[in-house]
C-alpha cells in the first residue's frame, strides 16, 4: 500500500519538466506570425505574361520592408526600343516610401518597341533601400496572335451619386479574337438594384462583337428607394461561347443637401407701406441627407424695390436643421397701392436651389392720408369762406 504514493510522486516528477517544455511551445504556436519581412522584398503576382505584337502591359509591383525607408526603383536589361514607366497613384515615380507591415504598390507599364518580333523577353526591376536591395525578374512573351478573348475596359469603375440618381458607367467590350462573337450581358447587383445595358441608345441584353473589334456599352444602375449611404459593387459579365469577360463597378451612394424655403406659418404673403422697410421672416430648411454649405440668399423684386437679407448667407446647415432669415423689403417710392410679387431664393454650394414667390400688398403711407384729409378740409374751408363772403352780394 505504501508503494502507491511513491509511484505517484515519481510520475509527477517526470511530468512537470515535460509540461514546462510543452507550455512555451504551445504559446509559440498560438502567437500570430508577423507579416513584416526581415529584408527588402519586391514581387508581383504574375511575373511572366503574354502580349500580342504592339500591345503594352502593366505589372502591379508590391514593395515590403522591415523598416520605414525610401526605396529607389529602376528597370534594367530592357530590350532596345522598349519603354518602361513606373507609376504611383497615377504619377510617374522613381522611388517609393515603404512602411513596415504595409504594402506599397507601384505599377510598371511596359511598351514593346514598334514592330517587336515574337519571342520571349526578360528584364528586371531593381529596388534599393537602406543598405538592402531586391531584384525581380520579369518575362514578357510577345506573340503574333493571342488566343481569342473578351476584355472589358471601363472609363470610371466607381461613380458617386445621390440615392435617387442614375449611376452611369461607360464601358468598352473588346473582342481580341479572329472570329465574330455574340455575347450575352449579365449583371449581379445587390437586392433591389436595377441594372440596364445600353448600346447605341437602345437597351440590350446581348449584342454581336466583330473579330478584333469593340462595342461601347453604357451600364445604367438605379438604387432602390430608401437605400443607405455606402459603396455597392455591381458585377458585370459578358459571355460568348467559351469566352468570358468580367469587371466590377462600384456605385457610391452619397448624401445630398435638399434646401427648402418657406415662412414660419407657411403663408407666402404680407403687407408693406410705401416709404417704409418691412421685415419678413423666412425659414431655410435642409431636408436632405448631407450638410448644405455656403447657402446664398437672393431675391427678384419689382423695379425700384430694395431687398436686404439678415444674414446674407448661411455657412452650413446640417441635415434636418433649419434657420430663420429676415428679408427687409422696401417698396419703390413711386410704387402705387396694389399687389406685387417678390421671388426669394436660397442656393447651396452643391445641390439644387429653392425659391418661393412672395405676394406683397403695398399700402400708401398714413401720413399722406392725413395730408390729403387736411388739404380737403382746407379746400372746404376756402369754399365755405368764399360762399359766406360773396354769397351775400
Amino acid at each position: 500500500m505504501r508503494r502507491m504514493p511513491l509511484l505517484a510522486l515519481l510520475l509527477a516528477v517526470c511530468l512537470v519538466p515535460l509540461a514546462l517544455v510543452a507550455a512555451p511551445a504551445a504559446a509559440q504556436e498560438s502567437e500570430p506570425q508577423s507579416t513584416t519581412p526581415t529584408t527588402l522584398t519586391l514581387f508581383t503576382k504574375f511575373p511572366a505574361q503574354e502580349v500580342a505584337v504592339n500591345e503594352s502591359l502593366n505589372f502591379p509591383l508590391i514593395l515590403r520592408a522591415p523598416t520605414a525607408q525610401v526605396v529607389r526603383l529602376s528597370v534594367r536589361d530592357l530590350p532596345e526600343g522598349w519603354t518602361a514607366t513606373l507609376r504611383g497613384d497615377g504619377r510617374v515615380v522613381q522611388s517609393a516610401f515603404v512602411n513596415p507591415g504595409e504594402d506599397t504598390r507601384v505599377d510598371l507599364r511596359v511598351e514593346p518597341a514598334e514592330g517587336a518580333q515574337a519571342g520571349e523577353y526578360t528584364f528586371s526591376v531593381l529596388a534599393e533601400g537602406q543598405g538592402q536591395r531586391a531584384e525581380l525578374d520579369l518575362t514578357l512573351v510577345v506573340q503574333q496572335q493571342l488566343p481569342p478573348r473578351l476584355l472589358f475596359d471601363v472609363d470610371l469603375p466607381a461613380v458617386r451619386g445621390a440615392p435617387d440618381s442614375t449611376f452611369r458607367f461607360s464601358t468598352t467590350l473588346r473582342n481580341e479574337g479572329n472570329a465574330d462573337v455574340s455575347v450575352n450581358l449579365v449583371a449581379e447587383a445587390p437586392a433591389g438594384w436595377l441594372v440596364e445595358f445600353r448600346s447605341g441608345g437602345q437597351e440590350v441584353t446581348s449584342l454581336p462583337v466583330k473579330a478584333d473589334g469593340s462595342e461601347s456599352i453604357s451600364v445604367e444602375v438605379q438604387a432602390p428607394e430608401g437605400v443607405e449611404l455606402g459603396s455597392f459593387p455591381i458585377y458585370v459579365r459578358a459571355e460568348g461561347g467559351d469566352l468570358t469577360a468580367e469587371t466590377t463597378l462600384t456605385a457610391e451612394v452619397v448624401g445630398q443637401p435638399q434646401v427648402a424655403l418657406t415662412t414660419p406659418d407657411g403663408r407666402l404673403s404680407g403687407q408693406a407701406t410705401i416709404g417704409d422697410t418691412e421685415p419678413f421672416t423666412l425659414i431655410v430648411r435642409n431636408n436632405g441627407s448631407a450638410p448644405a454649405r455656403n447657402i446664398s440668399l437672393s431675391s427678384t423684386p419689382p423695379s425700384g424695390w430694395t431687398v436686404e437679407f439678415e444674414p446674407a448667407s448661411i455657412g452650413e446647415l446640417a441635415p434636418g436643421a433649419q434657420m430663420e432669415v429676415t428679408a427687409n423689403v422696401r417698396p419703390a417710392d413711386q410704387a402705387v397701392a396694389g399687389d406685387y410679387v417678390v421671388s426669394f431664393s436660397a442656393r447651396p454650394e452643391e445641390g439644387r436651389s429653392a425659391s418661393v414667390d412672395f405676394r406683397i400688398t403695398v399700402l400708401t403711407s398714413t401720413l399722406w392720408g392725413i395730408i390729403g384729409i387736411a388739404l380737403i378740409a382746407v379746400a372746404v374751408g376756402v369754399v365755405g369762406l368764399a360762399v359766406s363772403r360773396f354769397g351775400r352780394r
